[in-house]
């Protein structure tokens, strides 16, 4: 089978594969529509592990069943999660399931850029769902993703009415601006440096979109009563943005970190300014099993709707493409791959 094999952000090819081989328990999924996330990207990441064939973002249809499965056949349409957590452990149990040991270790064969995947027997269990008719393949690529958005503002305890600022308007912030929608936030700003992405923030439900720089919290203040922001959603690794979003949170309020910083990047906190004014810091990595029913469930009503945000489907033959583009975060929001193109 044809697999987009990864060495680094400028250099990924096509190549040819073995078909992955299923046991007991196991699906073999042959993938309809898979996306590339920003973490595909991240370079200084990835490339200690290259090769290997990266995505993750994947929506298809079963192409053959292993022994003992009487839950899935042939044909079915199919989300798959590449990292399942045990729901057993101490962590899993106190509701942090992104820090399961299970969940780190797990992932599918090889990857979501090729023709066909093995699903090993934990994620057939705990991390395949049915695929609603009324949502895409291309769209259901959108389940991982939204559902790790759905966890972060469910940690950051957004409700309605509040006032939103988004650091940072690359896919996730686009998709944390569509879901923040969806829940009733009264107010929500976007800033970024590229031009096409305020634009893009703007379409997506920004009330405004800023460009960054130090006259961001005045202009925010502005339309705002006077306030500072309930919620402040981090969606960059940048430093000064990471400052400004810490200057720019109102007292009470709550700054979400979705984007980390590349490994071993030590960020000043003002923390006495965060004491005094009762500001929480929330982190959020991956999504739960329940965030991605919740997602699922989001997309099947079309309280959130992300068809608008595909802007390029690729051939498996041209992923390098797609992968430049996302690197060069451009005139691009959503790159899928589509195996069958």
């Amino acid at each position: 089978m044809r697999v987009a094999m990864y060495y680094n952000n400028r250099d990924v090819r096509l190549e040819e594969m073995p078909m992955p081989v299923i046991g007991s328990g196991e699906l073999l999924v042959r993938v309809k529509a898979s996306g590339i996330c920003g973490t595909d990207v991240m370079e200084w990441y990835r490339i200690k592990k290259a090769p290997l064939v990266l995505g993750h973002e994947i929506a298809g249809e079963v192409a053959a069943v292993g022994d003992g499965i009487k839950e899935y056949r042939i044909g079915d349409r199919v989300f798959v999660s590449h990292h399942v957590p045990c729901m057993q452990c101490r962590y899993c149990r106190a509701g942090h399931h992104s820090v399961c040991d299970t969940l780190r270790s797990t992932h599918f064969d090889p990857g979501g850029f090729a023709e066909y995947l093995r699903v090993p027997r934990i994620n057939v269990q705990l991390g395949t769902f049915r695929l609603p008719q009324e949502i895409s393949f291309d769209d259901g690529s959108f389940i991982e993703p939204l559902g790790c958005i759905v966890r972060a503002q469910r940690f950051a305890g957004i409700v309605a009415g509040q006032s939103v600022l988004v650091v940072g308007s690359g896919i996730s912030g686009l998709m944390h601006i569509k879901l923040a929608r969806a829940r009733g936030a009264a107010l929500i700003v976007a800033t970024d440096v590229n031009d096409f992405r305020l634009r893009a923030a703007r379409e997506m439900g920004a009330d405004a979109a800023l460009t960054a720089g130090s006259d961001v919290i005045d202009k925010f203040q502005k339309m705002n009563d006077g306030r500072l922001a309930d919620l402040v959603i981090v969606c960059t690794g940048a430093n000064a943005a990471i400052a400004q979003a810490l200057r720019s949170v109102e007292r009470g309020g709550t700054v979400l970190f979705f984007a980390p910083t590349a490994a071993g990047v030590e960020v000043p906190i003002p923390l006495y300014d965060l004491w005094r004014d009762e500001v929480r810091i929330v982190t959020s990595y991956a999504a739960s099993p329940d965030d991605i029913k919740e997602a699922i469930d989001l997309l099947q009503s079309r309280r959130v709707v992300v068809s608008d945000m595909i802007t390029h489907r690729l051939g498996i033959a041209d992923a390098g493409r797609g992968f430049e583009l996302v690197a060069n975060a451009g005139d691009s929001i959503k790159v899928i791959i589509d195996p069958a193109i």
